[in-house]
Protein backbone atom coordinates (compact mmCIF):
# COMPACT_ATOMS: atom_id res chain seq x y z
CA UNK A 1 0.00 0.00 0.00
CA UNK A 2 1.54 3.25 -0.94
CA UNK A 3 1.38 6.79 1.25
CA UNK A 4 -1.57 8.79 1.10
CA UNK A 5 -0.68 11.67 3.43
CA UNK A 6 2.81 13.17 3.18
CA UNK A 7 4.61 15.17 6.19
CA UNK A 8 7.22 16.84 4.25
CA UNK A 9 10.02 18.68 6.47
CA UNK A 10 12.31 21.30 5.33
CA UNK A 11 13.69 24.67 6.17
CA UNK A 12 14.20 25.87 2.71
CA UNK A 13 11.07 27.50 1.26
CA UNK A 14 12.18 26.02 -2.45
CA UNK A 15 12.76 22.99 -1.44
CA UNK A 16 9.68 22.42 0.40
CA UNK A 17 7.73 24.00 -2.49
CA UNK A 18 9.64 21.68 -4.97
CA UNK A 19 8.74 18.58 -3.16
CA UNK A 20 5.01 19.89 -2.25
CA UNK A 21 4.69 19.91 -6.26
CA UNK A 22 5.90 16.65 -6.98
CA UNK A 23 4.16 14.52 -4.20
CA UNK A 24 1.35 16.75 -5.08
CA UNK A 25 1.32 15.84 -8.86
CA UNK A 26 1.21 12.58 -8.27
CA UNK A 27 -2.08 12.78 -6.08
CA UNK A 28 -0.79 12.15 -2.67
CA UNK A 29 -2.13 14.94 -0.13
CA UNK A 30 0.67 17.26 1.82
CA UNK A 31 1.18 18.43 4.67
CA UNK A 32 4.48 20.75 5.60
CA UNK A 33 6.46 21.42 8.15
CA UNK A 34 9.67 23.79 8.51
CA UNK A 35 11.26 22.51 11.15
CA UNK A 36 11.81 19.70 13.53
CA UNK A 37 9.44 20.71 16.40
CA UNK A 38 6.95 21.89 13.84
CA UNK A 39 7.53 18.08 12.53
CA UNK A 40 7.00 16.31 15.43
CA UNK A 41 3.73 18.03 16.33
CA UNK A 42 2.63 17.74 12.79
CA UNK A 43 3.35 13.70 12.89
CA UNK A 44 1.14 13.77 16.15
CA UNK A 45 -1.35 15.57 15.01
CA UNK A 46 -1.78 14.39 11.70
CA UNK A 47 -1.05 10.73 11.39
CA UNK A 48 0.73 11.14 7.39
CA UNK A 49 1.24 8.02 5.99
CA UNK A 50 4.49 8.90 5.38
CA UNK A 51 7.44 11.73 6.05
CA UNK A 52 10.06 13.22 3.87
CA UNK A 53 12.19 14.38 6.15
CA UNK A 54 15.69 17.25 5.38
CA UNK A 55 18.61 16.06 7.95
CA UNK A 56 20.12 19.82 7.66
CA UNK A 57 17.91 22.12 9.76
CA UNK A 58 18.49 24.45 12.58
CA UNK A 59 17.82 23.71 16.06
CA UNK A 60 16.59 19.78 15.57
CA UNK A 61 18.57 18.14 12.60
CA UNK A 62 16.79 15.73 10.72
CA UNK A 63 18.56 12.81 12.84
CA UNK A 64 16.71 13.78 15.42
CA UNK A 65 13.57 14.15 13.89
CA UNK A 66 13.70 10.71 13.26
CA UNK A 67 14.63 9.10 16.43
CA UNK A 68 11.93 11.44 17.96
CA UNK A 69 9.24 9.80 15.74
CA UNK A 70 10.18 5.96 15.99
CA UNK A 71 10.76 5.86 19.99
CA UNK A 72 7.13 7.68 20.36
CA UNK A 73 4.57 4.89 20.51
CA UNK A 74 2.35 6.20 19.14
CA UNK A 75 4.14 7.71 15.39
CA UNK A 76 6.75 5.15 15.70
CA UNK A 77 5.04 2.99 12.54
CA UNK A 78 5.30 6.04 10.15
CA UNK A 79 7.82 5.46 7.52
CA UNK A 80 10.34 8.11 7.11
CA UNK A 81 12.20 8.93 3.95
CA UNK A 82 15.31 11.19 4.28
CA UNK A 83 15.82 13.60 1.68
CA UNK A 84 19.29 15.40 1.91
CA UNK A 85 22.38 16.99 0.27
CA UNK A 86 24.33 14.78 2.64
CA UNK A 87 25.86 12.22 0.03
CA UNK A 88 28.37 10.35 2.32
CA UNK A 89 27.61 6.71 3.48
CA UNK A 90 28.41 7.19 6.98
CA UNK A 91 25.62 9.91 6.46
CA UNK A 92 23.67 7.24 4.95
CA UNK A 93 23.79 4.16 7.36
CA UNK A 94 23.43 6.67 10.43
CA UNK A 95 20.12 7.50 8.92
CA UNK A 96 18.77 4.57 8.38
CA UNK A 97 20.15 3.45 12.13
CA UNK A 98 17.69 5.87 13.26
CA UNK A 99 15.05 4.54 11.75
CA UNK A 100 14.71 5.78 8.51
CA UNK A 101 13.12 3.45 6.18
CA UNK A 102 14.91 5.21 2.91
CA UNK A 103 17.84 7.95 1.89
CA UNK A 104 17.09 10.07 -0.81
CA UNK A 105 19.86 12.37 -1.82
CA UNK A 106 19.71 16.02 -3.40
CA UNK A 107 19.52 16.22 -6.19
CA UNK A 108 17.14 13.86 -6.79
CA UNK A 109 14.36 12.79 -9.52
CA UNK A 110 10.83 13.46 -9.13
CA UNK A 111 10.61 9.66 -9.85
CA UNK A 112 12.68 9.06 -7.16
CA UNK A 113 10.47 10.64 -4.38
CA UNK A 114 7.12 9.12 -5.91
CA UNK A 115 8.98 5.59 -6.21
CA UNK A 116 10.05 5.62 -2.48
CA UNK A 117 6.75 6.65 -1.52
CA UNK A 118 4.51 4.31 -3.91
CA UNK A 119 6.94 1.49 -2.46
CA UNK A 120 6.38 2.66 1.79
Amino acid sequence: MSAKKVLIVDDSSTELKKLEQIVTDAGFTVITAINGKDALEKTRTYHPDAVLLDIIMPDMNGFQVCRAIKSDGETKSIPVVLVSSKGEKTDRVWGLEQGAQAYITKPYSPEQIVGQLRAL
